[in-house]
């Protein structure tokens, strides 16, 4: 029977699933054409792909220090909370609930759906919309009657995800043309850009912070977490990048560039595999998607809940089953919105204009880790090396991709943030009027 809190159920496999299942989704199968692109040659190219991961390697370790100084649900608006941000703790969640999360899983339920429709075109129109709630309701319903189960299920689904990679990976490999290795650009062609390629490659190093939003679910997490982000990290790094060798291998350089289906195109180049590889490539795309579904689905309600915990959010959202020791009510809200959602996909697409606030405050969470060192509760049990040199490498890593988000829409993203600190802030200082003084502020945050 639960206590009315959380407990710790998790262990390492399942922090691994989550991390890897979350970073590694859809945008693979486009993003090599479009880094290839932007690099110009093929060994930039690759290139690319390695740095970018490699970027997102201090970012972890931030994430794994603080996340073991405060081994509680709720992440970075722990951290801000813990930094004496408490405002922009309550922006970072408020924007998340609103604009992020539940849009993320709706459109990640209607792109299993597209891949879905091109087997069975019936799931096209509104078929496929009820087809997307009730893929949603399916998962939901694993993460809600068990955190437990809700693990396994990820570790299997992330195994299974890997496997249509490893096969590309395998074969490509044994196919792979090394001329296509020897690029020469066209006389005019711009020149190459390591940089315009690391740019391509970082959003899909993105989602291993995931495991941070429910550390407080953990067993031992002063072991699990640093263990499991840093090794998400070295595998989606070596995943990515001998994908980007055998894609690279596969097909003339000149193609993968003005590619935007790169992995699906690299396939056609595999002896006997050329008159299925869109039917491969959609079976793989929905296995990934259905794995970084189950994923959210999972951790994103534990931000919501934690904020209630604090005072920071509707109370009902405090809510933990008394028999599934979930957070129930946290959860139906959030897939009750996504499924709403799935019907105003053109909203959808509006409200991810709010990434940039989301970003922004990325940064100030790998900032907060000034601020928590001088706190006289901050004990990690991993600490970084190097951590001064380590901090700044992670925030300009984060900041780097703010500003690609900035440019990509800047007028939009600075009026999304309006919005939020426009609706927000009034909505923050009248939760912090009424149950600030019985918060005790960051003394209640709890799994």
């Amino acid at each position: 029977m639960s206590n009315g809190s959380l407990t710790r159920k998790l262990g390492f496999w399942s922090a691994l699933a989550i991390a890897v299942g979350t970073t590694v989704g859809s945008g693979i199968f486009v993003s090599s054409g479009d880094v290839a692109k932007a690099a110009g040659i093929p060994s930039i190219s690759i290139l690319a792909w390695i740095i970018g991961g490699v970027i997102a390697i201090p970012q972890v370790m931030v994430l794994a220090e603080l996340s073991t100084a405060y081994p509680q649900n709720g992440s970075g608006y722990v951290y801000l909370n813990k930094a004496g941000w408490r405002p922009l703790a309550f922006l970072y969640g408020w924007a998340t609930f609103w604009a992020l999360d539940p849009p993320s899983i709706s459109i990640m339920a209607l792109a299993i759906v597209a891949y879905l429709a091109s087997f069975f075109p019936f799931f096209a129109g509104i078929a496929g919309k009820l087809l997307g709630v009730a893929i949603i309701l399916i998962i939901t319903s694993i993460h809600y009657r068990s955190v437990k189960a809700g693990g396994s299920f990820q570790v299997i689904i992330t195994a299974v995800k890997i496997i249509p990679f490893l096969i590309v990976i395998v074969l490509g490999l044994m196919y792979m043309n090394f001329d296509n290795f020897v690029y020469t650009p066209a006389a005019g062609a711009a020149s190459s850009s390591l940089i315009g390629g690391v740019s391509a490659t970082t959003w899909a190093y993105t989602g291993m912070a995931a495991i941070c939003f429910m550390a407080g679910e953990f067993k031992n997490p002063g072991k699990v977490l640093p263990r499991a982000l840093i090794s998400s990290v070295l595998i989606v790094l070596g995943l990515y990048t001998l994908l980007a060798v055998c894609v690279t291998g596969l097909m003339p350089f000149d193609k993968l560039m003005g590619s935007s289906s790169a992995v699906s195109d690299a396939i056609k180049y595999i002896p006997g595999l050329s008159g299925m590889a869109s039917s491969f490539v959609a079976v793989t795309a929905i296995i990934v998607i259905l794995g970084s579904l189950s994923s959210c689905i999972m951790f994103q309600p534990r931000l919501e809940y934690v904020m209630a915990r604090d005072g920071l959010f509707f109370q009902r959202f405090a809510k933990v089953h008394p028999k599934f020791e979930t957070p129930s009510f946290s959860i139906i809200a959030q897939v009750t919105l996504a499924c709403i959602l799935v019907f105003f996909s053109n909203l959808t697409e509006l409200l991810g204009y709010f990434t940039l606030i989301q970003l922004v405050i990325n940064i100030l969470d790998f900032a907060a880790v000034y601020k928590c060192r001088k706190r006289e509760d901050y004990n990690p049990i991993y600490r970084m090396p190097m951590w001064k040199v380590t901090t700044i490498l992670a925030i300009l890593g984060a900041g780097w991709l703010a500003w690609g988000t900035f440019t990509w829409a800047p007028v939009q993203g600075m009026i999304a943030a309006a919005i939020v600190i426009g609706t927000g802030l009034p909505v923050y200082y009248y939760w912090e009027k009424k149950y600030g003084s019985k918060s005790g502020h960051d003394s209640n945050i709890v799994a």
